[in-house]
Parts: structure tokens; C-alpha cells; sequence
């Protein structure tokens, strides 16, 4: 990333990004607690001591491993001057099969869906036009580390910030999420965001090198809370 002066075209994609980020971002992902709600129903995080392990010792190694290194691939196959089209469809199979419950399925495909659309309505981009006609072709399912990638080259941000992006909007979103299902304060909320995020640096530097046959994390108990999800009786989330 630019180490020096902003410059306009530095500011054009920051505050995309900013957009793209923030919870008033019309991707339905507000509406997501990506598996935090069946583990609160299951008993599984309880307080803030149990969410920070879930963070530490599950989200921060799934995105290491998983969500960014997808990104980052995704955004080398999405270079507008010569787009590898095998290859994101390659991506994008593969990141919906990564997703063991149905609930996170469907979630990243909506969201991905949405966050491809948005970068059409909002910037027709011949880059994005290009996708969705694709996927649209080829039945490619969606998803959000794709389509984040996807926002990221239509926006000319460099990939460090695309993925740091990506990072925020996972953290974000779970810990909101949290204070409408635990007795959590935004204070304690921030906290824990800001511990988390300090650790950006090395979990995005790993991410960028990451394979794409060693790509994915397996955590049994999100993916069978996931599941038990879908058919609680109550829920406040889609996921």
C-alpha cells in the first residue's frame, strides 16, 4: 500500500471501501450473525470470555485461512486488464464448498450476490457487468470474499486494503451481532474489535501467501450449531 501522501485517487477508493463496509450497505448482512446465534442457543459462547475464544480460536484462523486467502486470489483473478475467468469460477466453487452448513451457504451466497449487483448499480464497471454475466452463464454460486475482491478492483484499491476491508466487515458484523444476543455493551464490543483487529497485520500478511489447495478451516461445533439453526424454534438471524 502507498506509504506516502494521500492522493485523490487513494481517497476515491477509501472511502468506497468505507462504504462498502459499513452496516448501512445494502447486502443483507446485518441480518447474519454467521453462526453465533446457534452457538449462543447451544450454550456454547455465553459472555464476553466465550466470545473472545470464539474470535480468537475459530473466526480469526477461518478468515486467515479461508475468507482472505479466496479474496486474495479472487482479486489476482479479477485484474481488469486480463480477467481469469476459469479461475474465479474455480473460486467461487470453492468457497461455497467450504461452507458446510446450509445457513452459511446461503449466506455468503445472498451477500455475494448483493455486493456483485451493487458494484454494477453503483459503478458500472465493465469488469463487474463481465462477472454477473458469467456466473449468470455458468451457474456460478456467489460470494462474499469474490464479490469483495470484485468491489475492490472496481474501486482501484490495492489488494492489502481489500482485505483489510473484508477482516473489518467479518469482525464488525459478528461483534453487532453480539450485542443483540448477549448481555454485551459496546464498549466491551470495541474492545474486543480493536484486540482482534490489532492482529490484522500478520492474519492478512499469512492470508496473501495461503495456496489455493491449502485453502479452508474446519470447525465442527460452528458447523453443527449452524445447522441446528435452521430449524430452532426462534431466531433473531438468517444464520
Amino acid at each position: 500500500m502507498n506509504s506516502g501522501p494521500a492522493t485523490n485517487t487513494d481517497a476515491r477508493w477509501l472511502v468506497g471501501l468505507l462504504q462498502a463496509g459499513d452496516s448501512y450497505y445494502p447486502t443483507g448482512a446485518y441480518a447474519h450473525s454467521f453462526g453465533l446465534e446457534g452457538l449462543v442457543q447451544a450454550g456454547m459462547v455465553r459472555d464476553r470470555a466465550t466470545l473472545r475464544e470464539f474470535v480468537f480460536l475459530s473466526v480469526l484462523p477461518a478468515l486467515r485461512q479461508a475468507e482472505l486467502p479466496l479474496a486474495a486470489h479472487a482479486y489476482a483473478a479479477l485484474d481488469p486488464q486480463a480477467p481469469d475467468w476459469a479461475k474465479v469460477g474455480e473460486l467461487c466453487v470453492l468457497a461455497h464448498a467450504l461452507k458446510s452448513a446450509k445457513e452459511a451457504r446461503t449466506a455468503t451466497d445472498n451477500i455475494g450476490r448483493q455486493r456483485a449487483e451493487l458494484a454494477v448499480t453503483l459503478h458500472a464497471h465493465p469488469l463487474a457487468h463481465a462477472y454477473l454475466a458469467r456466473a449468470g452463464e455458468r451457474g456460478w454460486p456467489f460470494s462474499s470474499a469474490v464479490s469483495a475482491a470484485l468491489e475492490g478492483r472496481v474501486l482501484g484499491a490495492p489488494r492489502e486494503a481489500v482485505l483489510a476491508g473484508v477482516m473489518y466487515a467479518s469482525l464488525g458484523g459478528l461483534l453487532a451481532a453480539s450485542m443483540k444476543i448477549l448481555r454485551i455493551g459496546q464498549n466491551a464490543s470495541q474492545t474486543l474489535l480493536t484486540e482482534a483487529l490489532a492482529r490484522a497485520p500478520e492474519i492478512i500478511a499469512t492470508a496473501s501467501v495461503v495456496p489455493i489447495d491449502e485453502i479452508g478451516w474446519f470447525n465442527p461445533w460452528l458447523d453443527i450449531a449452524a445447522a441446528r439453526h435452521e430449524t430452532a424454534d426462534g431466531r433473531m438471524f438468517i444464520s
